[in-house]
């Protein structure tokens, strides 16, 4: 990015935002400061936007699609324009269908259990877990780390090719990895994916809060996201695309609002008429708050313009990476080397520091809120990793056994709502711990790092 281009991002677009900007936290050294999230990739902050617009409706709040009170009809056809809104967000076809879940986990759970019979699904073992593990009931092909997007459609070519072309397939794939940042050739999987007979669900999670995301044009048949990294809390999610494998399931959840009609039959059991509609797996009372906060910030996200946010986060990617760039004792991780495409998602490694310790560190002496360990990426993050555990330390990673040298990583992430001095004090707190040290001792309880007493 040209020095132009980065200070047009700068002063273009300000961060939008978000709640808990203002938030001051105390220092192990003394004194409090403002606290800089930069675990985005893990909750984003909620938009202020979401916030406002969730407290505006909340007096008006009502049950869902059972009511005829006025206030029950307001959130019916509330719930119901906000699924028009988030299907308009992600460019979905007519005959699509959009089932708001929990999160992107619960969603991709739900197309498991949707699959037909013998489906065979093939995975990256580079997938998050939740895109990694729900298909445990169906063949499952886990197929190696990629380190190019050309060798990763080509690993899903040959995989596809050796398979029974007789029977359904799914093939499964992020959108940006969670422990990268790294975009992945989502298009040309989904055309490889369709050229053998399959179909693709493309999980979301960490695309959708940084690029504009089209069903459409990347010619996924699902989609699966979750509001709590789009800005949008209240534990929401989506998964949007073909009807006709839903409509076939057996309901997620079984109960009121699934069913169409229910009776008696003469032996005493109950015959059931399930919907076809998305109301077939969204069982029980919706989460209405939820879906609302979601289509608020798709329209937040929509009216501030994705080319502004994108050229932004690029500006913010770049003094990140060129400030762990200056300190020789960083290792950035990364499946496809440093002119790939990302979002605002790093993870490294710094040599002579357990990542635990190290971000324990960045919290109690700089107000830093990063992530350490695997990031429910155990395969992905082991691969980059290699073999050569860290030293261990002061502190241990939350996954190793007491004692045991360990392998995790450190990841700093950031988007739409992050200030530049945020990411200019992380890189600052990088070089004085690596220069300098801790200056707090720290040990593990519970199996985390934590400031000693």
């Amino acid at each position: 990015m040209s020095v132009s281009t980065a200070a047009s991002a700068q002063t273009v677009c300000a961060p939008l935002p978000v709640l808990g900007r203002d938030v001051t936290v105390p220092l192990v050294t003394g004194g409090e400061v403002t606290y800089a999230a930069l675990d985005y990739a893990a909750s984003a902050p909620a938009l202020q936007r979401v916030w406002d617009d969730v407290a505006a409706y909340a007096p008006y709040y009502g049950s869902v699609h059972r009511g005829a009170g006025y206030l029950s009809q307001l959130s019916t056809d509330l719930f119901e324009n906000a699924r028009r809104t988030v299907a308009g967000f992600l460019d979905c076809r007519p005959d699509d269908q959009l089932v708001f879940t929990r999160s992107t986990t619960d969603s991709l759970n739900l197309l498991a259990r949707a699959l037909p019979a013998d489906c065979q699904v093939f995975v990256f073992e580079t997938e998050h877990h939740a895109s990694l593990l729900p298909w445990q009931d169906a063949r499952v092909t886990c197929l190696d780390a990629p380190r190019t997007p050309r060798q990763a459609v080509e690993t899903l070519e040959r995989a596809l090719a050796d398979r029974d072309p007789y029977g359904p397939a799914l093939v499964c794939v992020t959108g940006a990895s969670n422990v990268t940042g790294e975009l992945w050739p989502v298009r040309e999987l989904a055309a490889a994916a369709h050229a053998h007979g399959a179909r693709i669900v493309l999980d979301a999670a960490q695309l959708a809060p940084h690029h504009p995301v089209s069903v459409q044009d990347l010619d996924v048949d699902w989609i699966a996201f979750s509001g709590h990294k789009l800005y949008a809390p209240f534990g929401s999610g989506v998964l949007a695309g073909r009807a006709d494998w839903l409509q076939a399931a057996e309901p997620y959840l079984a109960g009121g609002g699934a069913s169409r009609r229910v009776t008696r039959r003469e032996d005493g059991g109950v015959a059931v008429e399930w919907h076809e509609s998305a109301a077939r797996h969204e069982a029980g009372s919706p989460n209405v708050i939820g879906a609302y906060s979601i289509a608020s910030a798709c329209k937040a996200l929509t009216e501030a313009g994705f080319d502004t946010l994108v050229a932004r986060e690029r500006y913010l990617i770049e003094k990140v990476r060129s400030g762990l760039a200056e300190v020789p004792e960083v290792r950035i991780l990364s499946l496809f080397g440093d002119d790939a495409p990302r979002v605002g998602v790093i993870s490294f490694v710094v040599e002579g520091w357990n990542s635990s310790h190290f971000a324990a560190a960045l919290s109690a002496e700089y107000g830093i809120g990063v992530r350490d360990g695997l990031f429910c990426a155990h395969p992905l993050v082991r691969t980059l990793l290699g073999s050569d555990p860290q030293t261990q330390g002061e502190c241990g990673a939350p996954e190793a056994a007491p004692g045991e040298k360990s392998l995790n990583a450190i990841r700093v992430s950031f988007g739409a709502g992050t200030p530049d001095e945020h990411v200019e004090r992380f890189v600052n707190a990088v070089r004085e711990l690596v220069a300098d040290g801790a200056k707090w001792s720290y040990r593990t309880e519970d199996g985390r790092c934590v400031p000693a007493v």
